[in-house]
């Protein structure tokens, strides 16, 4: 599903307004669910989340988290809800499909064992029964069930909290001051286009900017697609690498490709004389039989001050382990 326009017009409208009430139920269930206790883990748990519903680029966070950790000696462990796929109980991550485990569940497979299920604590435990001695979830914010040792705050800097009203009003999960008292930083992606930082009530900033992994984009013309919570950030990342972006097909949200989908984005790009690239994310979900047919440029954050995230990370580090980490 598309979010309603409504939700990113900074200032409410009557839609809003009108759907207010039920957003006030929504955030204090959600308030009551988050007042449960959680299970304490023997190791750290650090989270990416984010107070919205989309994408923020809480899976690029927690993959560049891995690799620090990695740097470290660390044996860390992902995750996550498995959102999109079949799976219900808790299971590693190996040679399943994004049907069923979610197609950022594969990509953080790619990087560090990883495993899906909605009870993050079963999660956690089998995790550290593998051999994982830190935990990174993606998503889970709004999960009372595993506690958090570090929580990052994930914002897209180009929409930041839309209106500022809970589902159904607007597009946040729980109250704002809520989800910010339950964090140790904000980590604002993109330039900050509609006043981020003046919501954050105070809470550490780490900044940083989405940048193509890739080095061949300058000049090329692309037809670019994606099916992410805000695709037209894919296409501001290919064009900021000097690519020449001639058509943007956005779809919906982690949408599942059929071969129909894909013949459509290549017949189009062959019309333009474009090159068709996607997502590492949704090449996961692209037909396995015509997969080879697209080309995908993937994302990593580049940090404006990538000593601040250290330490804060090495602090998150020591509140469990002590001076060892």
């Amino acid at each position: 599903m598309k979010a309603p326009d409504f939700w990113w017009q900074p200032r409410a409208n009557w839609q809003a307004r009108a759907l207010a009430p039920l957003g006030a139920l929504y955030a204090a269930i959600t308030a009551r669910r988050m007042a449960r206790p959680g299970f304490r883990a023997s190791v750290p748990v650090l989270c990416c989340g984010n107070p919205t519903v989309g994408g923020s680029g809480k899976t690029t966070l927690a993959l560049d988290l891995v690799a620090r950790l990695r740097a470290r000696g660390r044996h860390p462990a992902c995750i996550t809800r498995g959102y999109g796929g079949t799976q219900r109980g808790t299971a590693r991550v190996t040679t399943q499909d994004a049907a069923t485990v979610g197609d950022e569940a594969l990509l953080l497979a790619a990087a560090a064992p990883t495993y899906v299920g909605a009870d993050r604590a079963a999660s956690a435990l089998r995790a550290i029964a593998d051999g994982a001695d830190v935990l990174v979830m993606d998503d889970g914010l709004q999960n009372p069930s595993l506690m958090k040792d570090g929580t990052f705050l994930v914002v897209d800097g180009a929409v930041g909290f839309g209106n500022g009203r809970p589902i159904p009003a607007g597009p946040l999960r729980e109250a704002l001051p809520a989800a910010i008292a339950r964090c140790q930083a904000a980590v604002l992606i993109g330039a900050d286009q509609v006043g981020v930082h003046a919501q954050l009530a105070g809470l550490p900033v780490l900044s940083a900017q989405l940048q193509a992994d890739a080095s061949d984009l300058a000049g090329r013309k692309l037809y670019a697609f994606a099916g992410i919570g805000r695709p037209a950030k894919f296409a501001e990342t290919l064009t900021a690498a000097g690519a020449q972006v001639v058509r943007l097909h956005g779809f919906p949200d982690h949408h599942p490709y059929t071969d129909a989908d894909i013949r459509l984005v290549l017949a189009a790009a062959d019309g333009l004389g474009a090159t068709p690239v996607t997502t590492p994310k949704d090449a996961m979900r692209l037909p396995p039989s015509l997969r080879h047919r697209i080309n995908t440029v993937g994302v990593r954050l580049v940090w404006s001050d990538e000593a601040a995230l250290d330490t804060l990370l090495d602090a998150m580090l020591a509140r469990v382990l002590g001076s060892s980490s």
